[in-house]
Parts: structure tokens; C-alpha cells; sequence
């Protein structure tokens, strides 16, 4: 594994590539003391061969692996037990992928949740819904950890103690971490049981070219994928037909008709994609049965007579403390001890900006 990671950091040489290499020499010790001549026999090519020959000779294997070792990074090869087995059934497949945290989060079921990084308020919510609900039901939420819609899907599965998994556009060395902003996430998806997964070798940073190399993996390791929202011409869109060259189902959350992100997500329900309203759509169509003991809105909270009537008006969109205070005819100042009572005993949740929304 030292040699094919080795391998994996030399600049140019591709997917594709390194498989011809792979399936003609017997190992990755072979490909690292293989001629220039013998690297031709296997098809790549002089410009690949020669690039192989140029760089071995600039790369320490033992160095390369200590990194991977002090980041706590895995090398998962296509032939590894712990290798996403959907994944293996997609024709680009990365020959090598890194992971980082719980590999356990791969025997779920697993479903992807992708959508605008300009995400609107609706997005918010419906993101964070649906995931807080497929983690619930026993399936592990995959996303990319960028702006807006994946940190919401991200952020959802954690709220309900769910397992996640982040599929980034660069390596998984803390530098490396793409946005920054997102970096404490990451953290937490780990702290909390889920995975980081990347094909990319350490110190690699994102770059236009390496989100839809990370869009293939997380549409060719899910069962389905859940677009919330996206404009008409959203890198989300290339996530769902990605989806759909791989005999996967894609899922998307209907919007309002004047809203912008909701352009691509209602193009793709035209297009055939299979229109979402609750988690139940996505579980029936998957076949999957939850795994959850008591379905959400089941959930059984010890609440007051007023703070009932509050929980009947809430919903998985937020709405302002002074539309609750309207709806229910209480008094704005009840309703604040109302609700600061309600989020402790988890029954709701304060979504900012005095906006709350029911769990």
C-alpha cells in the first residue's frame, strides 16, 4: 500500500492510469521499480511513463506514508474489504481512496444530500429535515462538506447523533481542509462517529477540477441522491446525472416558482427525478425500513398544555417567535419562557435569529 500510495502522488498520472499499470503489473512494488520500457508494455503511454520515471526518483514512499500516518488517514485500495461496495460497480472508480474516522459509517445505508451553496432559508430547513430524519431512520448521510446545503445536511445528521460522511475535493490533512470555514465540521463529523473520504494524496488542495471528481464518488457510493436545491445551472445538477449514469435514484425537493435555487430542482422533476416532500418518499422508493424505534413524530416529550399548543404550530420550517406568539394568541413574553423550556427538553430548536422549528 506504501507503493500505490506513493504512486498516488505522482503529478499526472490519473485514475485511469493507474489501473492500466495495476491490472498489467502484479503489485505497486512492481510499478515503482518497473523501466521506462516495462511501463510502456502496460499501455500508458510515453508521456505518463515518462513522468512516472521523472518523479519516482523526487519521492520518498516512507515520508509520503508518515504523513498519511500522523494525520491518522487510511489507504483503502479498490480491493480492500473496507472499499464502498457500491462504489466498486461505477466504471471511473478511484483505484486509491483515503478515509478518515469510522469506517462502520459504509455498512449503512447511504444517501447523499447535495444543493446550492447559496442555499436560502427554505434550504436550510428542508436540508437539515431531511437529514436529521434519514439519520434517524437508521442511514448515514453523505455530502461534501461545502457552503449551504452540504454543511446543512451534515450538520443535521449530527444534531440527531446520526453518522455522516464528508467526500471532499481535497485531502484529508487538517491543512488541507476546504472551506476553512468549514473546518470545525469536519472535527465534529469525526468526534461524532462519521467519515471523511477523499482520492486525493495528502497536501492537495481543491480546485475547479477536483469537485466533480468528488461528485462521482458521493452519487457512485449512494443508493440515491437528494437534491434540496439548485439553480439552472447548479454543480449539484452534475451530481444527479452522475446519479443517473449509475443506475442510482434522484430525488428532489420541490420549491417556490419564483425562487431561483428551486429553477434545477424542478427541471429534474420534469426530467423524471422522483419528487420528495418527506424522508418517507425516499425510504419507500429505496425500500429501505427504518431503523429508528419510534418514528419522529411519535416522539413522546413531557410538555404543558401551552407548550403543546406551541409544538402544534412548529414545523421543519422555522418560524419567527413573533408568528408563534400571532398563531398561538399568547403573549410574546410567555411564549419566550415557553420555548426556552421546550429547546431544553429538546422538543425544538432555536435556528437563529429568534426563528425556531420542531424536532
Amino acid at each position: 500500500m506504501k507503493h500505490l500510495n506513493a504512486l498516488n502522488t505522482i503529478y499526472g498520472l490519473g485514475n485511469q492510469k493507474m489501473k492500466l499499470l495495476m491490472s498489467f503489473f502484479e503489485n505497486a512494488e512492481q510499478v515503482w521499480q518497473a523501466s521506462r520500457e516495462e511501463l510502456l508494455k502496460s499501455g500508458i503511454g510515453e508521456k505518463i511513463a515518462q513522468k512516472i520515471v521523472e518523479q519516482r526518483p523526487l519521492i520518498d514512499i516512507e515520508k509520503e506514508w508518515e504523513k498519511l500516518e500522523k494525520e491518522n488517514i487510511l489507504a483503502i485500495g479498490l480491493d480492500d474489504p473496507h472499499y464502498p461496495a457500491l462504489l466498486k460497480q461505477i466504471p471511473d472508480n478511484p483505484y486509491l481512496i483515503y478515509m478518515k474516522g469510522d469506517l462502520t459509517c459504509l455498512d449503512f445505508p447511504l444517501v447523499a444530500i447535495v444543493g446550492s451553496r447559496k442555499l436560502t432559508e427554505y434550504g436550510n430547513d428542508v436540508a437539515r429535515g431531511f437529514a436529521r430524519d434519514l439519520a434517524d431512520s437508521g442511514i448515514c448521510v453523505v455530502s461534501g462538506l461545502a457552503f449551504g446545503i452540504d454543511a446543512m445536511a451534515h450538520s443535521g445528521a449530527l444534531e440527531v447523533k446520526g453518522r455522516t460522511i464528508a467526500v471532499l475535493g481535497n485531502s484529508l490533512d487538517a491543512e488541507s481542509i476546504s472551506p476553512r470555514t468549514n473546518f470545525q465540521l469536519s472535527e465534529d463529523i469525526i468526534k461524532g462517529g462519521g467519515l471523511l473520504i477523499s482520492e486525493f494524496p495528502v497536501k492537495t488542495s481543491a480546485t475547479v477540477g477536483t469537485f466533480p471528481m468528488r461528485n462521482r464518488i458521493m452519487a457512485g457510493m449512494s443508493l440515491g441522491t437528494l437534491v434540496v436545491e439548485a439553480a439552472e445551472k447548479s454543480g449539484s445538477l452534475i451530481t444527479a446525472n452522475l446519479a443517473l449514469d449509475y443506475n442510482r435514484d434522484v430525488f428532489a425537493v420541490p420549491g417556490s416558482i419564483f425562487s431561483p435555487q428551486s429553477t434545477g430542482t424542478h427541471l429534474l422533476i420534469k426530467a423524471g427525478a422522483k419528487l420528495a416532500t418527506c424522508v418517507g418518499d425516499i425510504l419507500t422508493e429505496l425500500r429501505i425500513e427504518s431503523g429508528k424505534k419510534i418514528p419522529l413524530e411519535a416522539k413522546v416529550f413531557d410538555l404543558t398544555d401551552d407548550e403543546k399548543i406551541v409544538h402544534t404550530v412548529l414545523s421543519h420550517e422555522s418560524l419567527h417567535i413573533d408568528r408563534i406568539s400571532k398563531l398561538t394568541k399568547l403573549e410574546t413574553s410567555t411564549i419566550s419562557s415557553i420555548l426556552a423550556m421546550m429547546e431544553i427538553k429538546g422538543a425544538i430548536k432555536n435556528v437563529g435569529g429568534q426563528n425556531y422549528i420542531k424536532l
